[in-house]
Formats: structure tokens, C-alpha cells, sequence
């Protein structure tokens, strides 16, 4: 399964860019997305910014991974 992780670009030169997705920061290509600019939230998927994403659609996805984080920690876990 293959996984894209929502990140605001903090640092951009050329096509280098420092990421931050939820508090976490890392570097990514922006290759694929010539146009984005410092500030915008992109779909970061193997180390490369592959779409540009709106602010509610982050926002949506980081809540989702706060929410899994939150289920792994729970002792008394059932599922399935």
C-alpha cells in the first residue's frame, strides 16, 4: 500500500524543499510541482511532493493519523 503524507513546505530552493507534516520536519523534492511556492501543502509520497492538497484535506489526513497513533497506544485494543 503505498501512502501520501500531507506537508506545508518551510524551506524551498530550487527544487529542494524542507517539510513539515505535523510537527515533523523533512526534505523533499518538489520536481513534480514547479509552480509551489513557500507555505503551500503538498502530498509528499517517497521523498517527492507529488500534488498540491487544500488546507481542509491536510487538516482531514493529519486528524486520521493523530487518530491511528491514538489507537495503537490503547492497551485494550479490539478490531477487525
Amino acid at each position: 500500500m503505498c501512502l501520501a503524507i500531507p506537508a506545508r513546505i518551510v524551506k524551498l530552493e530550487e527544487d529542494k524543499a524542507v517539510v513539515d507534516a505535523m510537527g515533523n520536519q523533512f526534505h523533499a523534492r518538489t520536481t513534480f510541482l514547479p509552480n509551489v511556492k513557500l507555505g503551500d501543502l503538498v502530498l509528499i509520497h517517497a521523498g517527492f511532493a507529488i500534488s498540491m492538497i487544500d488546507e481542509d484535506e491536510a487538516r482531514k489526513t493529519w486528524q486520521l493519523i493523530e487518530e491511528i497513533d491514538e489507537f495503537n497506544d490503547t492497551q485494550n485494543k479490539i478490531s477487525g
